[in-house]
């Protein structure tokens, strides 16, 4: 599969999480994604953190963009019916007070015990981490969508972190272009491997320890 291909098994994987009626938080990148799969019949409502809930897709119309309606990465977006907007005090409450079922986020290395580091990207400057902390340990279920290796090949699934964390054992789940993967007392669970991958590609690509389920299947989009 090309690198569009094996994103788009990402996020479709992802979205098969949801049920009808989840809070489901998307973080900046390949996370937004998710939001074009979710399943016939199943209607999640989509929160951001500068302040709404129920995102819905840009109209294609750029007349009828409104400067107003950005997520938190800035981009335009919609608002379905019903939908509302709030302050960030709102905003952040219903975050941390474990209003939110599900964040999806993107990141640089993640461990076998959960951690996460997300912000801080090597020689480049960064505002800050923004809303990916209070996520981390606000929302019920925390999925990862990230490709398995870096663009030099480097595992991103390690043993522990080495850039600064963004959070300490909050991941639930990982979902990369080689498989999915529960965060487990003993390391990462692979459930699903992704087509045309094999065990020794994966263990090869791992740097953290990994554990096969004897019920392991494909994982499908």
């Amino acid at each position: 599969m090309d690198a569009k291909a094996r994103r788009e098994l990402i996020v479709k994987r992802i979205a098969r999480e949801f049920k009808d009626g989840d809070v489901v938080n998307l973080g900046i990148g390949m996370p937004t994604q998710v939001a074009n799969h979710v399943p016939a019949g199943v209607t999640v409502l989509l929160q951001s953190e500068n302040g709404f809930i129920g995102l819905a897709p840009a109209p294609p119309d750029p007349a009828l963009l409104d400067s107003d309606l950005v997520n938190a990465g800035g981009q335009p977006v919609g608002i379905v019916p019903g939908g509302c907007c709030f302050d960030s005090c709102t905003s952040f409450g219903i975050i941390r007070g474990g209003h939110v079922d599900f964040t999806v986020l993107g990141t640089l290395e993640v461990d076998q015990y959960g951690s996460i580091a997300n912000w801080m990207v090597p020689g480049k400057m960064v505002p800050g981490m923004g809303g990916a902390m209070d996520l981390l340990v606000g929302a019920r279920k925390v999925i990862v969508a990230t490709d398995h290796v870096t663009k030099e090949g480097a595992p991103k699934l390690l043993e522990r972190c080495r850039l600064p964390l963004t959070a300490v054992n909050a991941v639930d789940i990982v979902v990369t272009d080689m498989g999915y993967f529960e965060i487990t007392a003993e390391g990462f669970l692979m459930k699903e491997i992704a087509p045309g991958v094999t065990i020794a590609e994966v263990k090869a690509a791992t740097a953290g320890n990994l554990i096969i389920t004897p019920e392991l299947t494909v994982m499908t989009a």
